[in-house]
């Protein structure tokens, strides 16, 4: 399927607030998901999924990760002749505004872009809040509600200061996008469905204001753009922070929720490795865990995420934790309520605890020879 009416562009320069080791060296938008994810294969996918076959990648500075993570597009059907994905530059967002999403300089340096395509609509997305919708539904009732602009939002399950809420008026029409959301309140989801020529526009009569967030620069224009809304009822996390990622991982070890989440109809793509599968030795004990291909497990797993080629040696505990690729847990270890990054190597009897309150982050370890 190649969807003919709509362009897509994802912003992956998105900065959290708070400093963690996992943003070290990776923007947000590369952090390993669920064993074998990045959060950027979320936005990808949906993407793919409409069959959205032009989709405009903007870059951090630190890009490595993302680079080599995408590569040309090839595993989201993106790597073409005609079209296809281009990964283009972008400014780094910083940490001083919360919400930010769709910085105008970002889209005024890659108009572009927008110029070239002869596609009515245009698909902006982050990449850090996580969803798997029907987009083709979504760029059809854009259209039929003849609005300028349509924000896609969801019912906040929770308070989450880093996201921003919608003040929606009659007619499902856009009042207002603020800071901060409540429980309860209309969480905009970091997604939207622009007119094409409506964007140039934009770019043409807030040149001067490059510096500000798209919402913020129209904020006064509400009224004669038309901006309209669209109630999404499944399943949205928002990842702003090493607690926000730890949390949601843990939310989707429950069966129910992860059905929610990844869909048989709407796949999660991501880039393919070639591993084999698990190998759980006489004695382990595995439970309420997701085990990655090329694991080894010996000992003890509860609650846990392990990615690929995570090695969990006889007599080793794991519990209520996150472990990256390639990391050794040593004989007799213990590792509870802890994020660990890639390649690290836990000595044997050894003790690495967080608590339910405050998980302990260990960063990227060097590559072992």
């Amino acid at each position: 399927m190649i969807n003919d009416q709509a362009i897509g562009y994802i912003t992956s320069n998105y900065s959290s607030r708070e400093q963690s080791a996992l943003t070290e060296a990776r923007p947000l938008a590369s952090i390993p998901f669920m064993g074998r994810y990045r959060l950027i294969d979320f936005p990808l996918s949906n993407m793919m999924n409409a069959g959205i076959k032009t989709v405009g990648l903007v870059m951090p500075g630190n890009c490595r990760s993302i680079i080599d993570h995408v590569g040309s597009g090839k595993d989201w059907t993106l790597d073409r002749k005609k079209d296809g994905l281009f990964l283009v530059p972008g400014n780094a967002y910083g940490t001083s505004k919360r919400g930010m999403r769709f910085l105008l300089r970002d889209i005024i340096a890659n108009d572009e872009l927008f110029r070239r395509s002869s596609k009515p609509y245009v698909v902006m997305m982050g990449s850090n809040i996580i969803f798997n919708l029907e987009l083709d539904d979504i760029i059809e009732a854009h259209r039929t509600s003849g609005a300028g602009i349509t924000m896609i939002y969801t019912i906040a399950e929770r308070s989450q200061p880093d996201a921003q809420a919608l003040v929606i008026g009659d007619r499902g029409r856009v009042r207002e996008v603020r800071s901060g959301c409540e429980f309860g309140e209309c969480k905009f989801m970091g997604a939207i469905v622009i007119d094409r020529e409506l964007l140039l526009s934009i770019i043409e009569d807030y040149a001067m204001a490059d510096y500000l967030d798209l919402f913020e620069a129209i904020r006064g224009d509400f009224e004669r753009i038309d901006v309209c809304s669209y109630e999404f009822k499944g399943l949205v996390m928002g990842i702003f922070d090493q607690e926000t990622y730890y949390a949601r991982s843990m939310d989707l070890l429950r069966p129910e929720t992860y059905d929610r989440l990844f869909q048989p109809d709407r796949p999660i793509i991501t880039k393919a490795h070639d591993a084999p599968p698990a190998k759980y030795a006489a004695g382990s004990n595995v439970r309420d865990s997701l085990i990655s291909a090329g694991c080894v497990v010996k000992g003890t797993v509860r609650g846990s995420i392990l990615s690929r080629g995570v090695v969990v040696e006889s007599g080793a505990k794991v519990l209520n934790s996150i472990v990256m690729q390639s990391c050794v847990i040593g004989s007799g270890a213990t590792v509870e309520h802890a994020i660990l990054d890639k390649n690290n190597l836990v000595p044997e009897n050894s003790e690495l605890r967080g608590t339910h309150d405050h998980t302990l982050v260990i960063g990227k370890a060097p590559l072992r020879r």
